[in-house]
Order: structure tokens, then C-alpha cells, then sequence
């Protein structure tokens, strides 16, 4: 199993640890470093700017979302990035939510698999260098009856094949990520509940032509779980209270909120509605402390060296094969030792 750092999002008052946090992740072996983006920071800034500062990890965009570009401009954007980093981009894309979408980007919500699954299909065909020629739903290119004509992407990225991802919770996305990518990035994952996602994943792959018992070969299974180390389990899932409460209590709407429908799959939806209630009444307090103790014990690395190294075993044997640590505390020196504990922690366990 490989490591990656999740940057999270770029503007937060850490730029100048971020970049200190990347090289340190670079020097001790993680394979890739990804960058997200919401309505603040875009992503693939920050992963020029961090793939000029390494020599080695890969970046990743977690995520790319899908509104607010459109493919052909994505893929020459993977292609830049591909040949500026030197062939160690991978392209991770998502459809972000309701609010962003339609309240940021002006981007109607609506059929997000089917967009999702047409974008792609552009994306591969632009990146393939073939002279661009789509007609679907979302998208036609050229547009009928003007001057546009069929034009091939003129950049030639360091690979032939650059790794895509896709940013999944619901069953049907995971699914269809499983058919049409190389690998999931996935949040709030927990190793005893690996089946609400790994099955749909496993389904997908098959449609894609995997032959059974084989289905995740080759696939990258790869979820960003926070680490928080220290003595105190306590401290340490309190640390993830807030972080958690504002996915499971105020990621979209009441009625489409994506992270608290995952929380409810898990078994916990007497507590997804307490969270939810509070959080959309600005209790925000009240919200992280109804955020359950097992919860963000169960999808996170809490503890010390040993205890972490017991709980990445357990992502490994549920099929995790890019775990992605993204480090609790503000300082520095807390998140390159959250780094270095999980080096540490993966050798403890015997999966480096």
C-alpha cells in the first residue's frame, strides 16, 4: 500500500507549510500529493506550483470539478500539467454538489453520471491526441452549422495514458467509476464497512471487462483519511469534529447532501439528522458534538504509532492501495510528524 498527502484547499493561511509539507512527503517516498478546490483556490495552480518545488511525488487533482471547466479545457490543462511535472500528474475530477455548481459555476445540477460519464469520454479522446468529434447530450463538438472544425490537442503529455480518477459516494457514481476510471477517490471510508464501496466499485470494473475475483487489479483504490497523532484518542477524534460535522451537517442541502446519505448507509442516521438539524441551524458546536465517537474513529488514523499501524493493516486487507493521510493540527511541526508516523506506521506494519 502507498501514501499520499492531501493539501486540502490552498488559501487557509498554510500556503507557505503546504509547500514545506510537500516536499517533506516528497523526500520520504509518498507517491502522490493532491490539491482540492471548491469557490476559492483552483487546483491546478497549486499543482504547478508544488510540481515545480518536488523532483519525484506525483500531484493529483482532488478534484477537478467538473462545472466549472470544460473537458476539452481539463484535458489540456492534464496535458500541461503532465509534461510541466515531468510525466507525474493524475487527473482526479467530481461533480462538486448542487450549491456550487448552479450557486458558483451557473452549471445546472442535473444528470451528474451522465455528464460525468461524457466528459471523460472527451477528455480520453482529447488527450488521445485524435481530432476532437463528439455529439452527446451535454456536449457537441464542433458545434453544428458555424466555423467550427474538428482540431486534435497540439501539447504531447509525458505519457501515453495519464491516470484518471473519479470523486464518488453514491452507488450508482461508484459504479460507474469503477467502469470508466483508473481509480477512486474516496472520503470518509471505513475498512469495516469497505463493501458500500468496493462492491459497486467491483460491478463497475466487470462492465469494464475485469474477469471476476480480479475486479480491482490494476485499480487504484485510494481514500483521503485524516491522521491524528498522539496518546490522547480522544483529542485526537475531537480534532475531526468540526471537520466532519461541515460534511455530514452542511455539504449541500437537506435534501441532497451526499457525505450525510454515506453516514446514514454506515448505520448512523439517528446522528446524521442531529448533525444535519444542527449544522443547517448554525449550531455549529452542537453539530460537531453530535458527530459520533466511533464515526471518526472508524474512517480516520487516531493514536500512536502502533495503533495507526493496526488500523492501516485494516485499510490494506479491506483493499486500499493508495491511502491518503491528510495531517490534523495548523502547525508545521504537527503535519511532517503526521507525515513521518505514517511512514513509520506503514513500515510497523509491514506494507511498505
Amino acid at each position: 500500500m502507498r501514501l499520499g498527502i492531501n493539501l486540502g484547499y490552498w488559501g487557509l493561511g498554510m500556503d507557505a507549510d503546504n509547500i514545506a509539507v510537500a516536499q517533506e512527503a516528497d523526500r520520504l517516498g509518498y507517491s502522490v500529493c493532491w490539491a482540492a478546490e471548491a469557490y476559492g483556490s483552483d487546483a491546478a495552480t497549486v499543482l504547478s506550483f508544488v510540481a515545480a518545488r518536488t523532483e519525484r511525488i506525483d500531484v493529483g487533482s482532488a478534484i477537478f470539478q467538473i462545472p466549472a471547466r470544460t473537458p476539452a479545457m481539463t484535458a489540456m490543462t492534464a496535458a500541461t500539467l503532465d509534461t510541466l511535472s515531468g510525466g507525474r500528474f493524475r487527473l482526479g475530477l467530481g461533480v462538486s454538489g448542487p450549491q456550487v455548481s448552479e450557486g458558483w459555476y451557473g452549471v445546472k445540477f442535473d444528470k451528474p453520471l451522465a455528464r460525468t460519464r461524457e466528459y471523460v469520454e472527451i477528455i480520453r479522446k482529447a488527450m488521445s491526441r485524435e481530432r476532437l468529434v463528439h455529439e452527446g447530450a451535454h456536449w457537441t463538438l464542433p458545434l453544428p452549422g458555424g466555423p467550427g472544425k474538428p482540431i486534435k490537442l497540439t501539447v504531447h503529455p509525458v505519457r501515453e495514458h495519464i491516470p484518471l480518477y473519479i470523486a464518488a459516494i453514491g452507488p450508482k457514481n461508484l459504479e460507474q467509476t469503477g467502469e470508466i476510471a483508473d481509480g477512486w477517490l474516496g472520503i470518509f471510508f471505513d475498512p469495516e464497512h469497505a463493501a458500500l464501496s468496493l462492491d459497486p466499485l467491483k460491478a463497475g470494473r466487470v462492465k469494464a471487462g475485469a474477469e471476476a475475483g480480479r475486479e480491482l487489479e490494476g485499480f487504484d483504490v485510494c481514500p483521503t483519511v485524516a491522521i491524528a497523532v498522539g496518546e490522547d484518542i480522544k483529542a485526537g477524534v475531537d480534532s475531526q469534529r468540526s471537520y466532519t460535522a461541515l460534511y455530514i451537517g452542511g455539504m449541500g442541502s437537506k435534501e441532497k447532501n451526499f457525505y450525510n446519505q454515506l453516514a446514514r448507509r454506515m448505520g448512523y442516521e439517528q446522528a446524521a439528522d442531529e448533525v444535519q438539524e444542527r449544522y443547517l441551524a448554525r449550531d455549529y458546536a452542537g453539530a460537531a458534538a453530535a458527530v459520533p465517537h466511533e464515526l471518526i474513529d472508524a474512517t480516520s488514523l487516531i493514536g500512536d504509532t502502533a495503533r495507526i499501524a493496526d488500523r492501516m493493516q485494516a485499510y490494506a486487507d479491506a483493499g486500499v492501495t493508495t491511502l491518503t493521510l491528510a495531517p490534523a493540527g495548523f502547525t508545521l511541526d504537527e503535519r511532517i510528524t503526521a507525515l513521518r508516523t505514517g511512514v513509520e506506521a506503514l513500515e510497523r506494519a509491514g506494507l511498505a
